[in-house]
Order: structure tokens, then C-alpha cells, then sequence
């Protein structure tokens, strides 16, 4: 008895029907598409360095995004919609990352995007690690998940924290539809527009004039 319930129990696994994921993955894919320090950093990254650097960021910011994956499934995403300290914390430095990161933009010379199609390794590590702490220290991504990724948990449909860890790491999936072609569009037009150093000091310019709002926004942020 105790084996064959435990093999109903596996068989509903996941047992979702048409309209849950219709749902979810309409939702996934426009989540994907909204503008936020995400994509900002990703795009911001394809225009100063070129597609590789864009890549380079986005693996970096699913990276992140993982984690935030990680911590709702465990319930850790928890602490912070109920701990005040813990949100002004982790939303303060994440404020903080997000204006040095423009500073340092603004204060670029410029990168020609020919040469930044040649970018060093080490140089690929730095803009991944960077897409890692700007995913993972945004307080309102981890809210996020923790408010949108319950909606779709079904009862009988398994452990919820397999659930909310099924849903999350498929929403990444989705962005791997999303979030490649729109850096590869981006490197693109930005290779016709950067073919001197002067546009391309105006651009980081521009970049980091983006960051340090988003910085602010997020600074003056309640929570979700």
C-alpha cells in the first residue's frame, strides 16, 4: 500500500493542465521582456562591449536570478517581506552597487565595440560577476518571486517547494527566448552607431546616468 500511494503521489507530480502553463508562460515571457536594472545591465553591456560582453552579462543575471530561485524555494525569500532591518539592508547595498556601477560608466573613456568583440577573459568574468550582484542584490526581484511564483503552485501537484522551484528555473528558460536575439539586435545597432570613441563615451555616459536612477529608485523603494 505505502509504495503504490507513493507512486500515485509521483505520477501527479507536476500534473498541470494546458491553461496553468498557457498562463504562466505568457506571463514568463512579458515579465522577460519588462525593462528593469536586468535588462538595463545586459543591453548596457552589449552596447559598450559588444554581443560577447552581452552574453557574458546575461548568463550572469540568470545567475543571480537562480539564487533568487533558490531562496524562494527554501522560504528564505520570506525574510525579507517580513524583516524590515533585512530588506533596508540588502536594498541599500544593492542601491549602492547600482550607482558605483554607473559612476564607474560615466567616468569610461569609451570602448570601440571592435575592439570590445576581443574582450579578455578576465574582462568576461568581471561583467558576468557584476550581472550576478546586481540580480542578487535586488530585494524587490526576491519579493517577486516570493509573490508571483505561489499563484501557480497546485495543490496535489507535488512538494510546493519543488513547485516554486520548477516554475522559477523555467521562467530563466523563457528568457533564453527572450533575451539572446534582443542582444544580438542590440550589438548590431549599436556596432553602426559606436564606431568612434566619442560616441561611445556618450553612451556609457548614458548608461550610467540609467544606473544611478535605477540606484536612486531603488534606494527610495518601499517594498512589493
Amino acid at each position: 500500500m505505502p509504495n503504490r500511494f507513493d507512486g500515485k503521489r509521483i505520477a501527479k507530480m507536476f500534473d498541470y493542465t494546458f491553461t496553468h502553463w498557457a498562463t504562466f508562460l505568457t506571463a514568463a515571457f512579458l515579465l522577460n521582456l519588462s525593462p528593469g536594472p536586468d535588462m538595463a545591465f545586459i543591453l548596457g553591456q552589449t552596447a559598450r562591449r559588444g554581443i560577447s560582453s552581452g552574453f557574458s552579462a546575461m548568463f550572469g543575471i540568470w545567475s543571480g536570478a537562480f539564487v533568487h530561485v533558490i531562496f524562494a524555494a527554501l522560504g528564505l525569500s520570506a525574510i525579507l517581506a517580513t524583516s524590515a532591518l533585512v530588506f533596508s539592508i540588502v536594498k541599500w547595498i544593492g542601491a549602492i552597487y547600482l550607482i558605483w556601477l554607473g559612476i564607474q560608466a560615466i567616468r569610461s573613456e569609451g570602448v570601440l565595440i571592435s575592439a570590445g568583440e576581443h574582450t579578455s577573459s578576465e574582462g568576461m568574468a568581471k561583467i558576468f560577476k557584476q550581472g550576478v550582484w546586481v540580480d542578487v542584490l535586488n530585494p524587490k526581484v526576491a519579493l517577486f518571486f516570493l509573490a508571483f511564483l505561489p499563484q501557480f503552485t497546485v495543490e496535489g501537484a507535488g512538494p510546493v517547494s519543488a513547485q516554486l522551484f520548477l516554475h522559477g528555473v523555467l521562467i530563466i528558460v523563457v528568457a533564453a527566448f527572450v533575451e539572446p536575439p534582443l542582444i544580438l539586435i542590440g550589438g548590431k545597432l549599436t556596432a553602426y552607431l559606436s564606431n568612434s570613441r566619442k560616441v561611445s563615451r556618450w553612451m556609457d555616459r548614458g548608461l550610467g546616468a540609467l544606473f544611478i536612477g535605477l540606484g536612486i529608485k531603488l534606494a527610495t523603494t518601499d517594498k512589493i
